[in-house]
């Protein structure tokens, strides 16, 4: 079929996604009116029509065209993980909110609103990560006879700290700087 085969030569999909978003015209209509809303890559927000949107369409026993969640909020909220304003995981709490709300809310809104702003400070996060090792001599210890695995203690010790704000990739950068030095 024509979409389909466009959506995998224009949008990178792979042919089960593009299958599945084609299987019905209102799908492969809200997916193309995400994909112009966002500056995010096509593929990333087919990710979040298969997975999220359809996920909570399915539980709710919804049609697409039924959705609270527009195209455009859609693909604003995936943009806002493009650009790094927030995680993979705080979007999942953004698309909650936008599916339960009333009204047409925008991603960004809910974002100031509950405060989910990523930190992208990195002398704010490089300050808890001294902290952190600082209290924790004996996994440091550990860390440093080779037990890798100590390190998931660390980095979930940060985004605790931070409600899981902290920007995971600088989180695991400075933890690892951290780490090694001394």
């Amino acid at each position: 079929d024509h979409k389909r085969q466009r959506f995998m030569d224009a949008h990178g999909l792979r042919s089960e996604d593009a299958a599945i978003l084609t299987e019905s015209p209102d799908l492969a209509e809200y997916y193309e009116s995400a994909v112009g809303a966002s500056q995010a890559p096509a593929k990333l927000v087919a990710n979040w029509v298969l997975v999220n949107l359809l996920g909570n369409l399915n539980k709710a026993e919804l049609e697409v065209r039924q959705s609270p969640v527009s195209p455009a909020a859609l693909g604003r909220l995936v943009t806002r993980i493009e650009d790094g304003t927030i995680s993979g995981n705080i979007a999942k709490q953004v698309f909650e909110a936008l599916w339960q709300s009333e009204d047409e809310l925008d991603p960004d809104q809910v974002i100031e609103a509950q405060g989910l702003r990523q930190m992208t400070d990195s002398g704010e996060i490089e300050k808890l990560v001294d902290e952190i090792v600082a209290a924790s001599p004996a996994q440091v210890e550990q860390y440093r006879s080779g037990k890798d695995k100590v390190f998931g203690y660390f980095v979930g010790q940060v985004m605790k700290a931070t409600k899981g704000k902290a920007n995971p990739q600088q989180v695991n950068e400075l933890l690892r700087a951290r780490l090694k030095a001394d």
